[in-house]
């Protein structure tokens, strides 16, 4: 016969307890365990201790088989207990939590990141994403990355004529290939194992499927990381979307959108400079005329890879501490599905209906302060937090300040202070008629830039990057730098 120990919190172990009584002929469990000293409809005589006693509990009790309940939204609480009872050799039963079948509206989770950040989900128009994905050709750069998954599966779900899937990492590009082709069978689908910075094979790939719609999604987004690498924010952030916008219009597609950052916003750090860069590369694009060019503009992504959420659950799994930079640090965050979404909306704004614009911004809300989305992270597992400075309850997670990383700010902003942003007709995305710059100051960017992406002095790069965005860091002005090239782009 097991020995038998059951696992819950609050009511689920309560209720739990109630069913095990109520059926005759089977093993009794030796006793209960509380994932933490919460309070539970439980005679304390039944109570054997929490989770964190487990290794206590099985040598003292013998424990072979744990019956675990949690509620649904509990998803972290019981990925922690079926590790613990792993680790210790403990097999583990689960069966569900009725009140889940009572409950007609369920506590936020941890896996629903619009209730962690106090928003609504916005209702896509079909019929615009049907105008940019619908019997089209439709290409996206970056398709293993958040975002570009993201939207391959929801261009695939609109019946495009082809999905090509252009990605340079193997294992991502074969998850996002697998993934598409078992639930999308019938979508013509191509994938693609390439860098988008090399522009002469971009432009090949492109005359091989010319596609319609092209969603450039491929970036370096990590922003401590892209300070210790300059030149590989520079060569991919920037030279992709050039390599990308390029063989746009050689290949005669409709759109081109180049998925950007609040962080493009008097930006303060290398990440930020180079989609600033891109940004204004792609503006300059779309004055030749034939394919539409524009930008979407977003804040933080809260589920992408090595997003803050994915950082604070595995922290959680640990037992702490979470991390949080700065106490009164703020950021704007939206969910995928939300970005891609919005994103192919917005592509699908004709000229007229944003008033000429070519730079969208996603609405994203109120700015979230990151230690009470740390604390309601912490919550939705079913644990308690211990705020900085705070002792906390037993067994609750700990939050500790960090400090701000390098190219940090402590808020975002969506748009610069002269951009009047207006209303389009989709809830949700915003519209700034851009004026691109001259067309010799974007050459002599380029130029300037192309002399050092593939340089390893980290301060070279630095001081070009500095000429272009100001907000950098003060360094010589761009108009000395557009004089100085402007007679090496007349000889050229």
């Amino acid at each position: 016969m097991p020995n038998l120990v059951l696992i819950g919190a609050g009511d689920s172990l309560a209720s739990l307890c109630a069913a095990v009584d109520a059926v005759a002929g089977h093993p009794k469990p030796v006793g209960c365990v509380l994932l933490r000293g919460e309070p539970a409809d439980v005679p304390k005589a039944r109570i054997l201790g929490t989770l964190d006693d487990l290794p206590r509990l099985k040598i003292r009790h013998e424990l072979d088989t744990a019956l675990v309940c949690f509620p649904s939204f509990m998803t972290g609480a019981a990925e922690r207990t079926r590790e613990a009872c792993r680790a210790l050799g403990i097999e583990v039963r689960e069966t569900p939590f009725v009140g889940d079948a009572l409950c007609c509206k369920p506590p936020a989770s941890a896996g629903d990141p619009l209730a962690l950040i106090g928003r609504r989900p916005r209702l896509a128009d079909v019929r615009r994403l049907d105008a940019v994905l619908k019997g089209k050709r439709v290409l996206i750069t970056g398709a293993g990355g958040s975002i570009g998954s993201e939207l391959a599966r929801l261009a695939a779900s609109r019946d495009p004529e082809q999905l090509v899937l252009m990605e340079r990492s193997e294992n991502a590009l074969f998850e996002i290939d697998q993934e598409i082709g078992a639930r999308f069978p019938k979508v013509d689908r191509r994938a693609v194992m390439h860098d988008v910075v090399d522009a002469e094979g971009t432009l090949r790939i492109f005359q091989e499927t010319r596609p319609h719609s092209i969603y450039h999604a491929a970036a370096h987004k990590h922003v401590p990381m892209m300070e210790d690498h300059p030149a590989h924010a520079v060569n991919n952030n920037l030279f992709g979307a050039k390599a990308a916008a390029d063989a746009a219009i050689q290949v005669g597609a409709e759109r081109f959108v180049l998925v950007s950052t609040d962080k493009a916003v008097n930006p303060s750090s290398v990440m930020g400079a180079t989609k600033r860069l891109a940004e204004q590369y792609v503006r300059g694009m779309g004055q030749l005329g034939g394919t539409r060019y524009c930008m979407v503009r977003f804040g933080n992504v809260l589920g992408s890879s090595g997003s803050v959420l994915t950082v604070w659950r595995r922290q959680i799994r640990a037992g702490g501490p979470v991390t949080v930079t700065h106490p009164e640090m703020t950021r704007y965050f939206m969910t995928i599905p939300e970005a891609a979404s919005l994103v192919a909306q917005a592509s699908a704004l004709e000229p007229r209906e944003a008033g000429g614009a070519d730079v969208f911004v996603l609405d994203m809300g109120e700015p979230v302060r990151i230690l009470d989305l740390a604390v309601r992270t912490i919550e939705a597992q079913g644990l308690s937090a211990a705020r900085p400075g705070e002792e906390g309850a037993p067994g609750s997670i700990p939050i500790t300040i960090t400090g701000i990383r390098p190219g940090e700010k402590l808020t975002e902003e969506l748009a610069h202070d002269a951009e009047r942003l207006m209303a389009t007709p989709v809830p949700g995305i915003l519209a700034w008629r851009s004026w691109p710059p001259a067309a010799v100051e974007l050459h002599a960017m380029t130029l300037d830039m192309a002399s050092v992406r593939f340089d390893p002095t980290a301060e070279k790069v630095l001081e070009a990057l500095r000429r272009w965005t100001p907000s950098l860091r003060p360094a010589e002005t761009p108009e000395v730098v557009v004089r100085d090239l402007a007679a090496r782009v007349c000889q050229i």
